[in-house]
């Protein structure tokens, strides 16, 4: 049962100090006579919106032991997250109606954080057959992001067709940019490290020549493409260039790829190994720029679980991904809150209104306004913490342990209830 609640003393985005009331799960402008709130002290603590995460991997149906929705949903909800998009490389993949709808099912079950499934491209993730798009728009789960993630769709004619199908919906095309033939053996960033450490290289056109194409499809057909986990100092210039044309193309970039560099494989410790690779510093500060001035729309996480067996193994034979959703507000408060370089309004958007606005959250609601439901994340800047290799997902490839991460989520409210509240998870909202 949805609580009424007052937040006292709590920091909004704009740093005015105010009071925020919770009555039947809705944002109000001030507390009805006659109703009893649960008074809650949060002075120090920032409210944001909830956050949004546009790629996590949920891995269930088919990969349950890496993660599973309900598991997943519970690293969301401890990392400030009420909406989340499920990615559709499952078994069986995501390319249809019902299996969508299974995964959505799921996340109303679990109960935590509202799950958006992301629908694949292709039959199969296999890069031959358009999917189901139209079936999976219309279905339940309400379909509006369309990814092949983990495989990018590389034949052009293809591209060109999805861009033109998910129109008619208004749909986007979230792509995986990686040319499968410039990346045939690829282990790390491409460069002198690489040869040093006798690892396969990755090199940045591989990202930028698929950046470069889909914007100009999108650009021809007038549809919307989203690019997924942008690495390169080259991929944000294409972007910025694109979006001074007009070309309507949102981007992400990943919590790991704004805090890590490619140094970190020198120890091949498998736990760094993710597709696109670690760059180089370089590309680090090209990606924080971006992020800072528009031209990258929101961190996502690319949370990416596996098996001990598939990362305790040597860098060759170890699966490629990281987990993040519970160390990625902490990320993006360094990169920029403690730079000094940005403030909390474009990190509440950035980490929420403009993934929302992108797939077309409208249960999201607006960050504090009247009427809209209440859906928040309440961070503490000032705490100081150490990530712990195992988190609430099941899995523990955790490439922030042992860094020592300053701001920390300590509530979530998800439509009016707690999900995670006092650094604990609730073990369904509002229990």
């Amino acid at each position: 049962m949805t609580g009424n609640y007052l937040l006292q003393g709590v920091t909004i985005t704009t740093g005015e100090v105010r009071d925020v009331v919770i009555e039947s799960g809705l944002i109000v402008d001030k507390a009805s006579t006659g109703t009893s709130h649960e008074v809650m002290d949060c002075s120090g603590l920032v409210v944001l919106p909830g956050f949004v995460d546009l790629h996590t991997h949920l891995r269930e149906p088919g990969f349950e032991q890496s993660e599973t929705v309900a598991s997943g949903s519970r690293s969301a909800a401890a990392g400030g997250y009420t909406a989340i998009h499920a990615m559709a490389n499952t078994f069986p993949v995501a390319d249809t109606a019902g299996v969508v709808e299974q995964v959505a099912r799921l996340g109303e079950d679990a109960g935590l954080v509202f799950v958006q499934p992301i629908g694949a491209v292709t039959v199969g993730l296999k890069g031959e057959q358009l999917a189901e798009l139209g079936a999976m728009a219309q279905s339940k789960a309400r379909v509006r992001i369309f990814s092949d993630d983990g495989n990018c769709v590389h034949d052009p004619a293809l591209m060109r067709r999805a861009l033109e199908y998910v129109k008619a919906f208004d749909g986007v095309v979230a792509q995986h940019a990686q040319e499968p033939r410039l990346t045939v053996n690829a282990q790390m960033n491409e460069g002198a490290l690489a040869t040093k450490l006798g690892l396969g290289g990755w090199p940045k056109v591989a990202e930028e020549a698929i950046i470069a194409r889909d914007l100009m499809l999108t650009e021809l057909t007038g549809s919307r493409l989203h690019v997924c986990h942008v690495s390169t100092a080259g991929s944000v210039e294409l972007i910025r260039q694109a979006k001074a044309r007009g070309i309507n193309v949102s981007a992400e970039v990943t919590p790991h790829h704004l805090l890590l560099t490619e140094d970190l494989a020198s120890g091949y410790d498998p736990v760094y190994k993710v597709n696109p690779p670690l760059r180089s510093t370089a590309d680090v500060e090209a990606l924080r720029e971006g992020l800072i001035d528009g031209t990258i729309d929101v961190i996502a996480t690319d949370h990416a679980p596996h098996p001990k067996e598939s990362k305790d193994t040597d860098w060759a034979s170890a699966a490629f991904g990281m987990v993040g959703l519970e160390t990625a507000y902490s990320v993006a408060q360094q990169v920029l809150i403690d730079s000094g370089k940005s403030n909390f309004e474009r990190l509440g958007a950035v980490m929420s209104s403009n993934a929302a606005a992108i797939s077309g959250l409208a249960q999201q609601g607006k960050y504090l306004s009247a009427g809209s439901a209440a859906n928040l994340t309440l961070v503490d800047p000032k705490d100081s913490w150490d990530p712990k290799p195992q988190t609430l997902s099941m899995s523990e490839n955790n490439p922030f342990t042992g860094l020592k991460m300053q701001g920390r989520v300590r509530h979530t409210i998800y439509n009016g209830q707690f999900s995670y509240r006092d650094l604990s998870i609730m073990q369904r909202a509002g229990s």
